[in-house]
């Protein structure tokens, strides 16, 4: 049944028994071991929204500008100012190793302090995030037709998981320096000394030690693939997100 409920196309306005007899050819399409004849299968299993089957390159293309569109809209709000830090599912909060730090700070009366170095690391994370669409551009424009079956027989986030798979080397040597520049252009990296100097002068204290262009990179990228997989599941899901002619007709009802 897992590999019934992949696929990238709409099922829910169906009948039920319609969609029985749709699933069970995806089902036997997905099986056969040519990549050809999966997506021959596939496209002979789906008609398109105005009629007709969908053929194999629409299927691939589908995936593509589904990508495309959700890579696009990501990077976009991220990048914006405000993008990572009102967001309270993206924001960027101390380190779980300074967090003791935070609390003894606060607690001596700090927090601006403690303010000021949260809203760099974020504003450091939506400058970084800002200039990421390329790198997934390139991603998605070698996607092959293996890469595109595996999507269409993976779970709902499996082309969250190929950019993942694909990007994640390159948005880290994209991403490091660009937030190193912005950490320093916020004046994060003095805020960060600032706080950790204060704390480790505090008497029985285990000084913290962090890399914070590193921890800054890695919740950045994890926000900006978190992002991505909700715009995976609007493009699978939600009509008004399907923006395009292709992407109506790959997965619209």
């Amino acid at each position: 049944m897992k590999k019934m409920t992949l696929v990238l196309i709409c099922l829910s306005a169906l009948t039920a028994s319609h969609a029985q007899g749709i699933l069970g050819k995806i089902n036997k399409a997905v099986n056969k071991d040519s990549s050809k004849n999966v997506l021959s299968g596939i496209s002979k299993s789906f008609p398109g929204k105005s009629g007709g089957s969908l053929s194999q390159e629409e299927i691939i293309n589908g995936l593509k500008e589904a990508l495309s569109v959700g890579t696009g809209n990501s990077a976009k709000k991220l990048g914006s100012v405000d993008g990572f830090f009102k967001d309270a599912a993206l924001k960027i909060l101390m380190p779980e190793e300074a967090q003791k730090a935070e609390k003894t700070l606060r607690s001596l009366g700090m927090s601006s302090l403690v303010d000021k170095a949260i809203l760099s690391m974020n504003r450091a994370a939506e400058d970084a995030a800002s200039g990421v669409a390329p790198i997934f551009l390139d991603a998605i424009k070698n996607m092959t037709v293996k890469d595109g079956i595996n999507i269409l027989k993976g779970g709902d986030f499996a082309a969250t998981e190929y950019l993942k798979t694909n990007t994640t080397a390159s948005l880290t040597e994209k991403m490091r320096p660009v937030i190193e520049a912005s950490l320093a252009k916020v004046n994060a990296t003095n805020y960060w000394k600032d706080v950790f100097t204060a704390y480790n002068r505090v008497p029985g204290t285990k000084q913290v030690d962090t890399d914070l262009t590193a921890y800054v990179t890695a919740k950045a990228m994890q926000g900006i693939f978190y992002s991505i997989s909700l715009e995976e599941q609007k493009i699978r899901k939600d009509p008004a997100a399907q923006v395009t002619d292709l992407l109506k007709k790959v997965f619209g009802k």
